[in-house]
């Protein structure tokens, strides 16, 4: 884990939001996302999310024969986040293992997305926003990962992949479900960040409406 630092250049703004970011006439994640402008410049998430921190999930060998011989790849899968909230994930090939990885955080920077949380759990009630609001599941490929609201203090009962997920996100609690090939850790992490990204998408209702 560590607090990312590419930024080798100066970085001069190609796209209309990062224009604005850089111009000072957008200053949170929270107001670039509700632009709608699309995401297109990693430096704009650098910019907005100074804390963001990021960790490689998993790195593989991928080979491929070609007219010239056999050619060999590693592929890098890293998660960013700040534990408050915003989380990405992403991927990256390169012939070399440090650029493979540069390329997945350029990736999931891209990715990122705001994760809403409360406390869901009819065992807690504390108000406080340590768990996901209500259950949400995610699906990539065979892996399902389903996120069920826990008590305060219970913790991230969650695979190893998936927790360090939920963890970038700022989920302190949370119980979860998981089915299929849980050892295929891309899956597994997308289908986790599939799940966060859902709670967020997903209509809450308002207080007091729908009872009697």
């Amino acid at each position: 884990m560590r607090n990312m630092a590419y930024n080798e250049e100066e970085w001069i703004p190609k796209t209309r939001l990062g224009k604005l970011v850089a111009d000072g006439q957008i200053t949170t994640m929270e107001d670039a996302i509700k632009s709608r402008l699309p995401l297109r410049e990693p430096q704009i998430v650098d910019t907005l999310l100074p804390g963001l921190e990021d960790e490689v999930l998993d790195i593989n060998m991928v080979q491929r024969m070609t007219d010239s011989g056999r050619r060999v790849k590693f592929r890098a899968t890293v998660i960013v986040g700040n534990g408050d909230g915003y989380v990405g994930i992403g991927q990256g090939k390169d012939v070399q293992v440090g650029s493979a990885i540069k390329k997945a955080i350029s990736e999931a920077k891209l990715n990122i997305k705001y994760v809403k949380r409360g406390c869901g759990s009819w065992e807690c009630a504390c108000g406080k926003e340590h768990t996901v609001p209500f259950e949400a599941t995610g699906k990539i490929g065979s892996v399902v990962v389903t996120l069920i609201p826990a008590p305060r203090g219970l913790g991230i009962a969650a695979g190893n992949t998936a927790k360090k997920v939920l963890e970038k996100a700022g989920i302190k609690d949370v119980w979860t479900q998981t089915f299929g090939t849980t050892r295929t850790t891309l899956n597994f992490a997308k289908a986790t960040f599939v799940a966060l990204n859902n709670v967020s998408t997903m209509r809450m209702p308002k207080k007091g409406s729908g009872g009697v």
